[in-house]
């Protein structure tokens, strides 16, 4: 359960509603695309941000790899820049967790054990670093490394805007393609050749809700070698800018784990 809720975290989220005063937009984009430059992209698909205070959501997560098949829900509150919470359970809890800028708190009721302490959880686990915002990017369907840190080049690709840095990361090289509708994430990809190692995160149509967008879907896909891992999320209620609980203390008698 540990490597599910590791692979939860970094890969997802996929925030949808059934309101009736939303609406989809979709993913693609039959008409000619206009050029811009990079810069152009990165202000509109930063702009495109999730500007709200917080998000109440309960989602449905199947997860797939080469020994395993199993499916859970998950509660998920998010404070923006400050706090991530997350409740997993089939039929009972299977883990509970929260994640801040500064730590991450895990313990599962169900193998009876815990962590607390830096990212070095999330890297044990899927093999590379992560800090909170690159976290919080993932779950909120944005760019998972700051766009503006380095120089993007920008071509067009298909139907969208496909970006990568002029200088790609010494240990994988990463891409994203923008929509150039609504300016946010069809799928953003990492590829370590050298480890045969693949990354692939797909949103499927958005949802505009208060004029805020979220992928309708979002499939993701990892590959090493002949090991794969597939996550499928979607959302069964949302809610934005409510008062939050986050109640989370780790009983005591629990196993720590050691990484």
């Amino acid at each position: 359960m540990r490597k599910v809720f590791g692979a939860f975290l970094l890969f997802s989220i996929a925030l949808v509603t059934s309101c009736k005063s939303s609406k989809n937009i979709a993913s693609g984009n039959s008409t000619a695309l206009t050029k811009l430059s990079s810069r152009k992209v990165v202000k509109k698909h930063t702009a495109a941000d999730f500007n709200g205070n917080t998000i109440d959501a309960k989602l449905r997560v199947n997860y797939k790899d080469n020994k395993e098949n199993i499916g859970f829900s998950v509660k998920m509150k998010i404070k923006k820049d400050e706090v991530i919470w997350l409740k997993g359970t089939k039929l009972i809890t299977v883990f509970k967790a929260k994640i801040t800028p500064e730590k991450v708190s895990f313990y599962s009721p169900y193998k009876r054990n815990y962590f607390e302490g830096d990212f070095s959880m999330l890297k044990e686990l899927l093999g590379f670093d992560v800090n909170f915002n690159q976290l919080q990017n993932m779950l909120l369907g944005q760019a998972v490394l700051n766009l503006k840190e380095t120089k993007q080049k920008v071509e067009i690709s298909d139907t969208n805007y496909q970006m990568y840095p002029k200088n790609q990361p010494d240990l994988f090289d990463i891409f994203y393609h923008i929509n150039p509708v609504h300016f946010k994430l069809e799928k953003q990809y990492l590829i370590n050749e050298i480890k045969a190692q693949r990354l692939d995160i797909n949103y499927g149509n958005y949802i505009t809700k208060q004029d805020l967008l979220f992928p309708e879907k979002i499939s993701i896909q990892a590959k090493e070698n002949t090991k794969f891992t597939k996550i499928d999320i979607g959302v069964r209620s949302i809610t934005f800018n409510s008062d939050l609980q986050m109640p989370f203390k780790i009983p005591s008698g629990y196993k720590e784990i050691k990484l």
